[in-house]
């Protein structure tokens, strides 16, 4: 395989991802294996998409391996991150009853929202390390996994402004370093449909964007447009990437 088809889906090549997916937990679900570590087929669209040149003026050269060396360049390991979350977690689990209750056929409804969200558009890498951006953006309490309110801490990283996560973004700058500015991060990415024209804010997908504490959909109507924006999203970066790999020759 030498090209990138946008409409793989990771959970197809990950080991058990749906044997007895919801036997466990009818509501939560449970799958056996994370594609983010365990997809061959996403860490190959990972190398393919980023070993490229860099807005720095470097050539990223991705090396495929294995656990923590999962893909490597020069002094830097990375890890795989998906952007989309749906937040199906033991504490959130009123608001997934609710949710569920109020869908036709919920277990059709987050089966086809996983299938779709665990496509290359749905995905992304960060440097990997304990404590690293991956985890700290699902453990801290004013971004709980959000991809918008991380985008935005990583825009206020680039304007030297404190965020949630600024510390945890400090503690990578090398890694950040690399895109210079966050037009070039943006668009490294391919990000741009997160963002204004102009650079200068991103598109909340659910508020203000303030940082507030706990910031997940309070209601059944926020959670069902917060999935229905993240999904619109993850579409259109695919068809960003799919361009991407026809002008580029990836």
């Amino acid at each position: 395989m030498n090209s990138i088809d946008v409409e793989f889906d990771f959970t197809t090549d990950t080991p058990r991802y749906w044997n007895n997916y919801w036997d466990k937990d009818s509501l939560l679900g449970c799958f056996n294996c994370d594609p983010d570590s365990a997809s061959k087929t996403m860490q190959l669209y990972h190398k393919l998409l980023y070993s490229r040149p860099l807005p720095n003026g470097e050539t990223m050269d991705l090396q495929i391996g294995s656990g923590a060396n999962y893909l490597t360049w020069k002094d830097f390991r990375f890890g795989s991150d998906s952007i989309v979350a749906s937040f199906r977690y033991s504490r959130y689990r009123g608001m997934i009853e609710q949710v569920a209750n109020a869908l036709p056929d919920y277990h059709a409804y987050m089966e086809n929202y996983i299938h779709k969200s665990y496509t290359i558009g749905g995905e992304i890498i960060f440097p990997k390390k304990q404590g690293g951006i991956n985890q700290s953006r699902g453990c801290n309490p004013f971004i709980k996994d959000r991809w918008d309110l991380t985008l935005e801490c990583i825009r206020k990283f680039y304007q030297n402004e404190e965020s949630p996560l600024y510390n945890t973004l400090l503690q990578n700058k090398n890694f950040f370093d690399l895109f210079v500015d966050f037009k070039g991060y943006v668009d490294f990415f391919f990000l741009q449909d997160c963002v204004t024209d102009d650079y200068n804010h991103v598109n909340f997908w659910l508020g203000s964007g303030a940082f507030e504490y706990n910031p997940l959909p309070k209601t059944v109507e926020e959670y069902l447009s917060w999935i229905e924006k993240e999904l619109d999203f993850v579409e259109k970066r695919n068809q960003r990437i799919k361009q991407a790999v026809k002008e580029l020759k990836l």
